[in-house]
């Protein structure tokens, strides 16, 4: 919890507490970065080519990022093909493949698009990169914190295909899935990262997939089997997160159509604190907020979405302020931070949404965040 003392109110005596605010992650990427992912899936430029481009990329997306506020910033994901497959997109088509549709998991989003996970054809399962290569790319080119997404176990399991691998069981899968993700997590850690969020999209729209809710708590099953590796260092435990949303690609969700309230009960059973919990897009918040209300614990803090990526609209920093001042009525000023409620490009080819409009949403999610701040703390 971040305190600082102030002259400024009458209240100086008082320590001043501050409200937190996060990126979740991505940001869409630059024009040449985009035609050379092209270029090179088309056989016309090198590896290496495509990595001086992604490098040059991650260079502006945070020099960039750095002028829409102080403190915490990520990478963009500039290099990532998507929050969703970065680990094992370079195992494809050699681990990976996508021959037998009906076997591979598809996510169908509102607009009818959809987004297909391959299907692991040989094992063991294990990762062809790690987010840390993320991590230490950017720390070269900022001082600032880093905060590194990664994909969360619940995702990747289910690239395990339906009809089994022979010598190779799903129990055998999901544990080296487990060791993977705790390494990914791990690396991050270890390389300085100030946050790391697991990206758990899938928790709503498990409810889509099966009403009766098995699927979701089965899903929180196996995301603690890696939260409580880090139970026993307080300081890596500290710093995980675990960000929850309808899923947002191209203009359109996956599931805002399920209640969240069926959703958030189970949500709280994941072994984590901090929370970064879609909340702009919502209907009903007051609902939403009343359910966060009473299964919030004192070692949480909740990060609420104040800023709707797919919304064409910027927001004002007048209405992310009143987005948190009402939060603040069902959540402890001392346990509440900011987020967007997902992040603006998570696949890579996503150009819904510009650059400029993403950094003036940011823009607003901080200076709206910092009214709010100064107003809950004068009322102290």
């Amino acid at each position: 919890m971040a305190f600082r003392t102030t002259a400024n109110f009458n209240n100086a005596s008082k320590p001043w507490i501050t409200i937190p605010t996060e990126l979740i992650g991505s940001i869409p990427r630059i024009t040449a970065l985009l035609e050379g992912q092209q270029a090179y899936k088309a056989g016309r430029m090198s590896k290496n080519k495509l990595d001086v481009l992604q490098d040059k990329a991650v260079r502006q997306t945070i020099a960039e990022l750095e002028k829409t506020g102080p403190g915490q910033i990520t990478d963009g994901e500039q290099a990532k093909p998507s929050f969703l497959i970065y680990p094992i997109a370079p195992l494809y088509p050699s681990e990976y493949a996508f021959d037998d549709m009906i076997d591979c998991f598809t996510i169908i989003f509102s607009d009818g698009h959809q987004r297909t996970l391959p299907r692991l054809t040989k094992a063991p399962f294990r990762y062809g990169t790690y987010a840390v290569d993320y991590v230490r790319k950017a720390q070269q080119y900022t001082r600032r914190p880093i905060k590194q997404a990664v994909i969360s176990p619940s995702a990747l399991s289910n690239v395990y295909p339906q009809a089994t691998i022979p010598g190779y069981t799903r129990e055998q899968f999901l544990d080296d899935l487990v060791n993977e993700v705790e390494k990914d997590i791990r690396l991050c850690l270890e390389a300085g990262a100030d946050k790391v969020q697991m990206d758990f999209t899938e928790a709503r729209l498990s409810l889509k997939i099966d009403p009766s809710g098995t699927l979701l708590k089965n899903f929180v099953q196996l995301n603690n089997r890696v939260l409580d590796r880090f139970a026993d260092n307080p300081e890596y435990h500290n710093k995980i997160g675990i960000h929850i949303c309808p899923g947002g690609d191209r203009d359109s969700h996956h599931s805002l159509d399920i209640d969240y309230t069926l959703v958030l009960p189970l949500i709280f059973d994941l072994h984590v604190k901090h929370f970064y919990v879609s909340l702009a897009s919502e209907r009903d918040r007051k609902k939403v907020l009343t359910m966060i209300r009473e299964y919030i614990q004192p070692d949480h803090r909740i990060f609420i979405g104040v800023i709707d990526p797919i919304d064409a609209r910027v927001e004002t920093a007048e209405q992310v302020c009143d987005r948190v001042l009402e939060a603040a009525r069902f959540i402890n000023m001392e346990q509440l931070g900011t987020t967007d409620d997902c992040g603006y490009a998570p696949f890579s080819d996503d150009e819904s949404t510009t650059r400029a409009k993403c950094y003036d949403k940011i823009r607003a999610r901080v200076d709206g965040t910092r009214m709010a701040e100064r107003i809950l703390n004068t009322r102290k």
